[in-house]
This record gives structure tokens, C-alpha cells and sequence, in this order.
């Protein structure tokens, strides 16, 4: 199989590179500077729309994984911006480049996100709920939106829809380990808030799957089947590290700390589910919390002294 991928030098897009090569894919990379002689590296630039068709002839899957980073600085409205432009741009000059293709790939992987639900309290939501209000909702909803001319031109489109991923090498998980470390990490607000989590092995699981099968098509929830509350995930996590978790975040330091991105990303609430990937017969590697942060971090030990 011979693979594109947009985003390949980030956490997920350097996870997956990892796991087609080992399957035997041929693995090119989209990137923004001049194509390194002897690598499979393929020149765009995104934000002025410029892309060669002819480089994109002869692949059989485009897996795109590019975006500013929601979760480093504030929303200023220039971060905003580039959050928006970075992830609208991309995919819609990806999907038109591969609608004028004479031989277009057979799937066309994108990157979205839970986000697209807003904060929904303890409602359980699918891929068939509706999208939500805030920032977050509506940048979802315009990425997913611009890979619509590669629907159109046939080709099967699967929109990733990611919770928060949990990995040792990078991310939310890697952040918050040092403060737990040093018995310093705790719950946030009211630690009632619902997160809809996945481990990086199942995301990589996620996206093998959705190559091979044909039938996978649409959105695509990419979380575990078992969402878990602030509060639970701060004590799964001290009692992995055998730290303390007593100390807390209270919502209105959350919100001078962080701002705008406080309320979309660590105090909202949401409860998704993985309907279509349980429908299809994925099955998770690390459906659990506990399972899945001793898996990342190590096995869990009787608490003892800081």
C-alpha cells in the first residue's frame, strides 16, 4: 500500500508513519520545506493553496493529520485563526487536489475531533449527535465540511473524530505527569466533567482498521467505550504513581490560567462513545483507564511516600 500523510512529524502522524512501515507500506510525507533528496517527502503549502496534482498520482490512501495545537497558549484570536486556517485549509486543498485525479486513492483518512460535540454534561453522545456550540464545535464542523469534494469525487472519506489521546511520548498524558510526580496534581473544577479518552495504540489500531476496511466510512468516533470523570481519571492517575491527588484547580483559576480554552478543553463535559467502531467489530486494546495508564506509565504499586 502506498500511503500519503499530511501532519506526519506529530505525535499521531510519527506514531502511524511507525506502524505502516513495519507493515510494509510505502510511506511518503507531505512537508512545507524543500523534500529532502533521500526521503519520500512531497512539497505543499497549505496556506497559499499550492500543491502539484501529479504528486499526489499513485497513491492508494491520504491520511491527513495536520493543525496548529489546540492545547499550547492562549486563544488569542491570532491562535484561533491559525487553529481554524490550519485545519480547514489543508483539507480542503488535499480533497479538491484529489477530486481532479485520473486515478484518485481509495480513502481519504481526516483528522477531526470530540470537540465537534461542545460541552454536553452527562449525555451520551454518538456520531449521530448533533454538533455542539463553542469554538472548538464549530472548527470541527468546517473541517469535516471541507472534505466534501472527495465524497463527491468517489472517494471514501473517514472523519477521525479523536477524544484527548493518551501517550507517554507527548500530549495531555506526558504534561500532566511531572505535577503528579510530584504530588502536586488534582481535579479540576468540580471534577464531575466527563472526558472521552483513547490511548495512542488504539489510535494507531483505529486507523490501520479504517484502511483495511471498506465499510468504514463517515465519522468516526476514535474513543474508548468507557469515558471517565475528571475526578476518576486524577485518581487513577495518583494511584498508578502512588502519589497523593488532594490538591485541586478550582474553576476560576482554570479560567485566568487558560481563558477561553479553560471552558472548551478542561472544564467541559462529554461523554462520547465509539458506536460505529463497535458496530464495525474494532476492539480495543486498552478499553480501560487503569489498564491503559499502567500500560503507557507502568504497572500500578501500593501507595507510599512522596
Amino acid at each position: 500500500m502506498k500511503v500519503l500523510i499530511a501532519g506526519s512529524s506529530g505525535l499521531v502522524g510519527s506514531a502511524v508513519t511507525r506502524s505502516l512501515a513495519k507493515k510494509g507500506a510505502a510511506v511518503t510525507h507531505l512537508v512545507r520545506t524543500t523534500p529532502d533528496p533521500g526521503k519520500q517527502e512531497v512539497e505543499w503549502h497549505p496556506n497559499k493553496g499550492e500543491l502539484d496534482a501529479a504528486d499526489m498520482e499513485g497513491f492508494d490512501a491520504v491520511i491527513n493529520l495536520g493543525g496548529e495545537s489546540v492545547a499550547e497558549g492562549r486563544w488569542t484570536e491570532e491562535k484561533k485563526k491559525r487553529i481554524r486556517d490550519s485545519r480547514i485549509q489543508g483539507t480542503q486543498l488535499l480533497s479538491k487536489t484529489m477530486a481532479k485525479l485520473s486515478a484518485p486513492p481509495k480513502v481519504f483518512l481526516c483528522a477531526s475531533a470530540t470537540g465537534l460535540y461542545g460541552d454536553r454534561g452527562n449525555e451520551i453522545v454518538d456520531e449521530s449527535s448533533p454538533a455542539g456550540k463553542g469554538f472548538l464545535a464549530g472548527v470541527c464542523r468546517e473541517w469535516e465540511e471541507a472534505t466534501q469534494a472527495a465524497t463527491s469525487a468517489g472517494i471514501r472519506v473517514v472523519n477521525l473524530r479523536f477524544g484527548p489521546i493518551f501517550s507517554s511520548e507527548g500530549g495531555m498524558l506526558a504534561r500532566l505527569l511531572p505535577p503528579f510526580r510530584l504530588g502536586v496534581g488534582g481535579k479540576i473544577g468540580s471534577g464531575d466533567q466527563y472526558m472521552s479518552w483513547v490511548a495512542m495504540d488504539d489510535v494507531v489500531g483505529v486507523i490501520n482498521f479504517a484502511l483495511e476496511k471498506d465499510a468504514v466510512r463517515g465519522p468516526l468516533n476514535v474513543v474508548t467505550p468507557n469515558a471517565v470523570t475528571n475526578a476518576e481519571f486524577t485518581k487513577a492517575l495518583g494511584k498508578i504513581l502512588s502519589r497523593p491527588t488532594f490538591l485541586m484547580v478550582p474553576a476560576f483559576a482554570a479560567r485566568l490560567a487558560f481563558g477561553e480554552m479553560a471552558d472548551e478543553m478542561l472544564l467541559a463535559s462529554l461523554r462520547a462513545v465509539p458506536k460505529r467502531l463497535s458496530e464495525a467489530g474494532y476492539t480495543f486494546k486498552y478499553p480501560e483507564l487503569e489498564g491503559a495508564l499502567a500500560g503507557l506509565i507502568g504497572p500500578i504499586r501500593p501507595i507510599g511516600p512522596i
